[in-house]
């Protein structure tokens, strides 16, 4: 009968979005109603009777069997008017079904259901799309082998995460991992995340793709070196050292990469400088001529 807003706008969770024809439903109620009453005023005769033929009863003045009839049909009476309740409940539930509210705030897409168009009961075709907006959820996958550092710091603390939408890597958005999947995806070997986001700016879209990136902790004071720096032997990771205008090979041991560089956390001091280019032509003890790039 009547679609109570545009598309494309904003609405309330509980906001009215759709009125359906009423009057088949009312006239049902109208009708339970009616039978309701009628029956209502059996009843209470029949309890009036049950009352004036008891104390008759007692008298001697009817017959038991009499009385038991009396009793069998209040009875019977009674359980009418209760179906009839029923009744009248289920009418006033379908009536309630012709005005269509909004579950959720969001906003709604286009129309699919226009006044005029034919309603069928218990039909799975939608009417309108809603999409929550604010709170916006960002769903990604990361390889397995983070999960257990994932979920580490999701039992301490909140995780940050941040979203970039193409390449504004200047201005990310802000949100806190809230969901980790419960499998991984055999296929890909991968697990599903999710982050939610305020999305005060109404920014992110539904449908959207945008780059994730989750930051776990912050490590300060670390020692990085280029992460061109670092070889690999027989022993393990190692770097070449510049001391006294010779190479000297130092073992080292690595904590995370990010962005091309690499923690050190063990072998080395801050005041070392290391071979960052041409370290395949270096060996133990051999001079080294330091260039500045151009």
């Amino acid at each position: 009968m009547r679609v109570h807003f545009k598309e494309g706008q904003y609405v309330n969770k509980g906001d009215l979005l759709f009125t359906i024809d009423p009057r088949p439903y009312e006239a049902l109620l109208k009708q339970a109603e009616a039978t309701l009453a009628k029956d209502t005023a059996q009843f209470e005769n029949s309890r009036v009777e049950v009352r004036r033929y008891g104390d008759l009863v007692k008298k001697g003045y009817v017959a038991q069997e009499q009385y038991d009839q009396i009793l069998t049909n209040a009875a019977a009476l009674e359980a009418t008017v209760n179906a009839d309740r029923a009744a009248v409940d289920n009418a006033q539930l379908l009536l309630t079904y012709c005005y269509i509210y909004s579950p959720i705030t969001g906003r709604t897409g286009s129309l699919i259901s226009y006044e005029g168009n034919v309603i069928k009961a218990n039909a799975d075709t939608s009417m309108v799309v809603i999409n929550q907006i604010q709170p916006i959820s960002v769903t990604f996958s990361v390889p397995e082998q983070y999960i257990a550092e994932i979920k580490k710091y999701m039992a301490k603390e909140k995780v940050n995460v941040q979203a970039v939408i193409g390449s504004d890597d200047a201005h990310p958005l802000n949100g806190t991992l809230t969901f980790v999947d419960n499998a991984v995806d055999t296929a890909t070997g991968t697990i599903k995340l999710k982050a939610t986001f305020d999305n005060r700016d109404r920014v992110l879209w539904p449908g959207q793709f945008v780059n994730v990136q989750i930051t776990l902790t912050t490590i300060r004071d670390a020692l990085v070196v280029p992460t061109q720096a670092l070889q690999t032997g027989q022993q393990g990771q190692f770097v070449f050292v510049i001391k006294e205008g010779a190479a000297e090979l130092r073992p080292v041991r690595t904590g995370i990469t990010y962005k091309n560089i690499t923690v050190i956390e063990t072998g080395l001091s801050l005041e070392e400088q290391v071979v960052t280019d041409g370290q395949i032509r270096l060996m133990p003890g051999a001079p080294v001529e330091i260039k500045k790039g151009g």
